[in-house]
């Protein structure tokens, strides 16, 4: 018996090696955790299912206020890498995740670091000294750039590189779908653009400043905004003079994101005459929001109705 038992066990031994042998040497995906749901639709487009895709942010949050939880520490520790919006966005909370994380290969300057802010067209950088009397400035530029068409097509591209370096094999692979996502980008911003084209220099108000790109790339024309600083709440005076210009200016549209308290924008809406609407800044504000594709139908559909 012992004899049997010590063969059967050599057997079963030598059969696992065998089919160890026969068995193809699949990688395990790629673990992606981005900071915004955005770049997060964007690599999973480029990525497919070579990769597995964790935002920290939830696109109906303000990304530049975000509670740590432990379980992004457990995102980060697992992940091989980690893509960042970068220009301050994430200042408030990133780094001391990143710190407890204690995953080398994810810290800036790592191989599985990603700022993607350093591959796309970036507004408003301040010329002059920032200071906290000038609001909650970003001193190295505005950090909603992703609200672009032409910007989300740089961030894929960045995205399709990193991928292809960190996983060589999939590189082909990666081009395909990044090929196939500048062509559904291209098709999309052309119907984007012909439905606001008759719409061009229209004036419209914001509540923050999160739309410089978006409004260059359709032709729209921002004169003021709800919030008399970056990241001040609006006072009586601001309003008072908001409304003033809002009225002189003839303006047709007043734009909130959905994490700001709407009392005072209706308040403005109707002591003007302007339409207010929630615009979405990111992926994932609401449920079926759930791609950069998506997104922008909505957004663009809505505001359409509005400036008409």
């Amino acid at each position: 018996m012992k004899r049997l038992s010590i063969f059967l066990a050599l057997f079963l031994a030598l059969s696992g090696s065998a089919l160890a042998q026969q068995q193809p040497n699949v990688q395990q995906k790629l673990n992606v955790v981005t900071t915004t749901a955005d770049l997060a639709s964007i690599t999973q487009e480029i990525g497919g299912d070579r990769v597995d895709v964790s935002s920290i942010a939830k696109g109906y949050q303000d990304p530049h206020f975000v509670e740590p939880k432990p379980s992004f520490l457990l995102l980060l520790r697992k992940a091989d890498l980690l893509e960042v919006v970068g220009l301050d966005l994430e200042v408030g909370w990133l780094p001391p995740l990143l710190d407890q994380s204690r995953n080398v290969k994810i810290r800036p300057g790592g191989p599985g670091y990603l700022d993607v802010s350093t591959g796309v067209e970036i507004l408003d950088r301040p010329t002059g000294n920032v200071n906290r009397s000038m609001g909650d400035v970003h001193a190295m530029g505005n950090p909603h750039y992703w609200i672009d068409p032409a910007n989300a097509v740089r961030i894929a591209i960045q995205v399709s590189k990193k991928l292809s370096a960190l996983r060589p094999n999939d590189a082909a692979y990666f081009a395909d779908r990044l090929e196939t996502f500048k062509k559904r980008m291209n098709e999309a911003n052309k119907k984007w653009t012909a439905m606001l084209a008759p719409y061009r220099g229209a004036k419209i108000v914001t509540y923050h400043n999160s739309w410089p790109n978006f409004v260059r790339r359709y032709g729209l024309n921002v004169v003021g905004f709800v919030e008399p600083k970056p990241g001040v709440p609006p006072s009586p005076s601001h309003t008072f003079e908001l409304i003033n210009l809002m009225k002189e200016q003839k303006v047709k549209a007043i734009l909130v994101e959905p994490y700001f308290d709407l009392k005072t924008p209706q308040s403005i809406a109707e002591r003007t005459g302007a339409g207010l609407l929630v615009m979405y800044p990111s992926v994932g504000a609401r449920p079926e929001l759930d791609d950069y594709f998506k997104l922008f139908d909505r957004n663009i559909n809505e505001l359409v109705k509005v400036l008409r």
